[in-house]
């Protein structure tokens, strides 16, 4: 739901800034790199000393960049395999320096192996799902399922969850437990969102092969 609407309306907003990109010269994959590593600058310089406000508000700056890149190379026309492929990998990357970034300061000032264990399983439960789909797509099925919790859905969680209990640095009373609350939200619809997949995977591949097969013994018959 929020890779269909959310990313159509802010797709429409940074349109100008896209274009003004443009105008100066920026490729998209520039925009790729800078708001990757500004993803991971805030979320492992910020997350593990408990900056949780801050640490959000410089990830959700860069974050964005996700979508710029994209409409840069939809006004230049320039839509290729080699950009999907880099922004694809570069995901990947930030999603695993701010699951990282939980993991560390649980190991550390937060104090908490549970959380620190449910901080990477969101860590490693995000990257197999995204494997999930990849896979099956690259052995040629569509995996049409909508997931329960896909990457759009772990970020916003996740994000505003930390952003909301960083404000307890600021004398907000209770609200620190937002974040663990919604990281075992993350892990419980991650998992879900795996088996989903790799069950419709398997039924696909189940029809697939009784496909082959049948065109096989047709060819034979003929």
């Amino acid at each position: 739901m929020l890779n269909k609407y959310a990313r159509a309306f802010f797709t429409r907003v940074l349109t100008p800034f896209a274009a003004f990109l443009i105008r100066r010269g920026v490729s998209p994959d520039t925009v790729t790199l800078i708001g990757t590593a500004g993803v991971v600058a805030g979320a492992l310089v910020f997350y593990p000393m408990g900056e949780f406000f801050w640490g959000t508000v410089v990830i959700t700056l860069f974050v964005f960049s996700d979508l710029v890149d994209g409409n840069m190379a939809r006004q230049l026309g320039r839509s290729s395999r080699w950009g999907a492929f880099l922004d694809s990998t570069l995901d990947r990357v930030a999603d695993g320096a701010i699951f990282g970034g939980f993991a560390l300061w649980y190991a550390g000032g937060g104090d908490d192996n549970v959380l620190c264990a449910v901080s990477i399983f969101c860590l490693a439960s995000g990257q197999v799902v995204s494997y999930t789909k990849a896979r099956g797509e690259s052995i040629g099925l569509p995996v049409a399922v909508n997931g329960l919790v896909e990457r759009a859905e772990r970020l916003v969680v996740s994000l505003v969850a930390a952003g909301f209990a960083g404000l307890h640095t600021f004398g907000v009373p209770g609200i620190q437990y937002l974040l663990p609350v919604a990281l075992w939200v993350v892990a419980v619809g991650s998992l879900v969102t795996l088996v989903q997949r790799v069950v419709t995977v398997r039924r696909e591949a189940a029809e697939a092969d009784a496909a082959a097969q049948e065109d096989q013994g047709t060819e034979a018959a003929k």
